[in-house]
């Protein structure tokens, strides 16, 4: 029953994989750019797995250790999984003690996959997610390892580095505005963002801004899903 449904999940993952190892390998070589040993990224992608918040992490390490602030970081950056654990609540149930995992290992690619996925009548949903989750987590701690692990070997600085949370950050905006009718959300974020930069600053707008996100979507909410039902 397991390898039938880690066979059918595999496919599934393959997508994810050339992603992952991507990305990771450049979270670790960021790391190890920023000074941290190659334990860093393996175990904060073990443990934390939440790829924009570890590259988040890396930075409240070199800073000075506030827990309310890293608190309410990790929770404006991680809410969107709020809504995803609700949607998955039915899907969860059933699945016995594999259901800790499946909600600590939860992750954007996951969730897609697991909600959208056409699970053969004679696979185990429950394994079948299992695998999905346990695949993708091993794609991401085998990608912020190597490039760990690499990161130390390069003896030459990479202009640049140290820019690639924004991009990951610039290239999931634009994909979804791309791929979405609707822009009234994405409109919003970079209004809130630019008036709380503005008003603010650049050291202390990130916060501020999440939370205006959060409470303008909230407030549209009734009018976006109007527009996304016609």
């Amino acid at each position: 029953m397991k390898r039938k449904a880690l066979r059918a999940a595999f496919p599934y993952t393959l997508p994810i994989l050339t992603g992952f190892l991507f990305l990771g390998t450049a979270y670790g070589i960021y790391m190890r750019g920023l000074g941290f040993s190659f334990l860093y990224p393996m175990l904060m992608s073990l443990t934390i797995f939440a790829g924009s918040m570890e590259f988040v992490t890396a930075s409240l390490l070199l800073g000075s250790f506030h827990p309310l602030q890293a608190f309410l970081l990790t929770l404006m950056v991680n809410a969107r999984h709020l809504f995803y654990g609700v949607s998955m609540l039915e899907k969860f149930r059933g699945t016995g003690k594999k259901k800790w995992y499946l909600i600590f290992g939860m992750c954007d690619e996951s969730f897609s996959v697991n909600c959208a996925a056409k699970i053969p009548e004679d696979v185990d949903p429950g394994w079948f997610m299992f695998f999905v989750t346990l695949l993708n987590h091993f794609y991401w701690f085998a990608g912020a390892t190597l490039g760990g692990l690499v990161g130390g070997l390069i003896q030459v600085e990479i202009p640049g580095i140290d820019f690639v949370m924004t991009a990951l950050f610039v290239v999931i905006f634009l994909e979804q505005w791309s791929s979405s009718r609707q822009h009234l959300p994405g409109l919003a974020g970079l209004a809130a963002s630019a008036v709380c930069l503005t008003v603010l600053g650049p050291d202390h707008f990130i916060l501020p801004a999440m939370a205006a996100i959060v409470g303008l979507l909230s407030l549209l909410r009734g009018r976006l899903e109007k527009e996304g039902q016609a």
